[in-house]
C-alpha cells in the first residue's frame, strides 16, 4: 500500500532518468552502430518502457512514460532517429510509444503485489505482448488510411515484418524481467524510494 501520493525530489529524479534513458534507448544506434544486426537496429525503448513499470510502480512508472511522450511531442528529438514534434502521431510507428505507457501501468501493477522473479518474467512479457497489439495495430491503420501502403499490403504482412525484431525484444524482455527482480532483491527493498511508496 503507497504511503505517499506527493512527488517528492528523488521520484522526479528517477523518473527523469527513465525518460533520459528511453532517449538513449531510442537512438542507441547512432551511439553504438554496432547494436544493428542483419539491418534491424536493436532499440531499447522496449526493454526501458518495461523497466519503468517494474522499477518505478505503476503511478511513477505511467507518468515517467506520459512525460516521455509529452516531450517528444512538444518538439524535443528524444523519439527515434532523433525526431519529435506534433506530427510523430501520424508516423507509422507511434503506436509503439503510446504503448509504453500502459505497459509501465501494467507490469507496475502485477509485481507491485508480490515481488517474485516469475511474476517480473509473466509481467514482462505481458508488456511485450502489449507493445506489439498496440503498435503493430497502429502501423496497419496507419498504411491503410494515411500512409502509401506497398502492393500486396495486408494485415497479416504486418505481423510478418514484426517477426524480425521479434527475436531481440524477447530475449530483452527476459533479461528486463531478471534484471528488474534482482534490483529489487539487492538494492530497491531496501531503498528510500520503496519505503516511501511501499
Amino acid at each position: 500500500m503507497q504511503k505517499s501520493k506527493h512527488f517528492t525530489a528523488l521520484d522526479l529524479t528517477i523518473g527523469s532518468i527513465f525518460i533520459a534513458l528511453m532517449a538513449v534507448g531510442a537512438n542507441i544506434t547512432s551511439i553504438a552502430p554496432f547494436m544493428v544486426v542483419g539491418g534491424v537496429p536493436i532499440t531499447l525503448q522496449t526493454f526501458f518502457a518495461i523497466l519503468a513499470g517494474l522499477i518505478l510502480g505503476s503511478r511513477m512508472g505511467t507518468i515517467a512514460m506520459i512525460a516521455y511522450t509529452l516531450l517528444g511531442l512538444a518538439g524535443a528529438p528524444i523519439f527515434s532517429q532523433f525526431s519529435g514534434g506534433i506530427s510523430t502521431i501520424l508516423s507509422p510507428t507511434f503506436g509503439f510509444i503510446l504503448s509504453y505507457i500502459i505497459m509501465a501501468y501494467v507490469t507496475g501493477k502485477i509485481v507491485e503485489k508480490k515481488r517474485s522473479l516469475p511474476l517480473y518474467l509473466i509481467a514482462s512479457f505481458v508488456a511485450l505482448i502489449i507493445n506489439y497489439l498496440i503498435g503493430t495495430n497502429w502501423m496497419y491503420g496507419a498504411y491503410l488510411f494515411w500512409f502509401d501502403a506497398p502492393s500486396s499490403f495486408s494485415y497479416k504482412l504486418v505481423w510478418y515484418w514484426m517477426a524480425v525484431p521479434l527475436p531481440k525484444d524477447v530475449i530483452l524482455t527476459i533479461c528486463a524481467g531478471v534484471f528488474a527482480y534482482r534490483m529489487e532483491n539487492r538494492i530497491l527493498s531496501k531503498s528510500r524510494y520503496r519505503q516511501q511508496h511501499y
